[in-house]
């Protein structure tokens, strides 16, 4: 790829981000960084897990992104009664081929809202895990790969515990991004009141009036285009001592795996496309910090109780590391 198309097709990135940001906006209130953070895991293959309150637009702001992005989309409601079946499909024996035919579940979809998964037991967590790690799943022996591009948001309430599975450290970690939502502020909660006071929060109205501004052709496209983002010698040496990082600070029990710094080098390559760079810089790094590492550390026993945070360790790790 040529220097000259590489910089076109970070002005389309970036241009294609803008815009799918103005429409998202014209329904939802606030959320900008989540909407971001879609697009950034989008560009970077991975998935995404989200903690916080009900009510916060979450699926929302994913149909509209789905919408925007020209992809299928499809929301899981978890429950304790669901089976992995459920979620990957099952064959069924069909009378007029004479044979077994494949039924497929949800996760046949290019976008997939997992809501509360924290809700299903582990065995079908981990159905979902492997369907995220291999883009594929295997039913009576065969294997059927996913339509691309695929995409999970997966979500988990935080403040309730009955009916509850928590997912494990491994799990977490399939994650390329997590973040914690919280409730919007006093004047984005006018916001919202104000739109339905005057009639602006038809969902109907505003998902008829939707035109898809990308592709999936155009979203592989695009994928490819982030891999041609540089990412300097002191930029990885950066991501490098970041991690090792989280294996001695004294507050971690457990750090970071090789998939955070996977994640790191993604991530920051897909902030700097959206910026229109051709080139990592250090911010990016601590920005994706802040999403890739805190759902991945494993504070000591005597740091958790004393209220020791895994958002207030990133920061003290981004603080204490340098760039040489």
């Amino acid at each position: 790829m040529t220097g000259e198309t590489i910089e076109s097709e970070l002005k389309a990135i970036s241009k294609s981000y803008t815009r799918i940001a103005e429409q998202v906006g014209k329904f939802v209130v606030g959320n900008t960084p989540l909407i971001e953070m879609i697009f950034v895991s989008m560009l970077s293959e991975g998935h995404i897990l989200l903690e916080g309150v009900p009510g916060t637009a979450k699926t929302v702001i994913a149909k509209t992104v789905a919408a925007l992005s020209g992809c299928d989309f499809r929301r899981i409601q978890c429950a304790v009664d669901m089976q992995p079946a459920d979620i990957v499909g099952v064959r069924m024996y069909d009378t007029e081929q004479k044979d077994f035919v494949l039924k497929k579940g949800p996760i046949f979809s290019n976008f997939i809202l997992v809501d509360e998964i924290n809700r299903v037991s582990p065995r079908t967590q981990s159905a979902f895990i492997e369907a995220m790690s291999e883009r594929q799943t295997t039913i009576d022996g065969i294997t059927h790969p996913f339509t691309d591009p695929f995409f999970v948001i997966a979500t988990q309430n935080p403040y309730e515990f009955e009916g509850t599975f928590p997912l494990i450290e491994a799990q977490k970690d399939r994650f390329m991004f997590s973040t914690k939502l919280r409730y919007l502020d006093a004047d984005e909660e006018l916001e919202i009141i104000r739109r339905e006071s005057t009639g602006y929060l038809d969902w109907d109205a505003y998902r008829s009036a939707i035109a898809p501004v990308l592709t999936p052709p155009m979203i592989r496209r695009f994928i490819g285009t982030v891999r041609s983002v540089r990412a300097e010698e002191p930029i990885l040496r950066y991501i490098r001592d970041i991690v090792l990082e989280t294996r001695k600070h004294d507050d971690i029990w457990l750090g970071a795996s090789p998939r955070a710094s996977i994640a790191f080098v993604r991530g920051s390559k897909a902030l700097a496309a959206l910026s229109g760079r051709e080139y990592v810089i250090p911010d990016d790094v601590k920005r994706i910090a802040r999403l890739a590492l805190p759902h991945r550390l494993i504070l000591r026993r005597e740091s958790d109780l004393g209220g020791v945070t895994t958002g207030e360790v990133t920061e003290d790790i981004l603080a204490a590391v340098e760039v040489l």
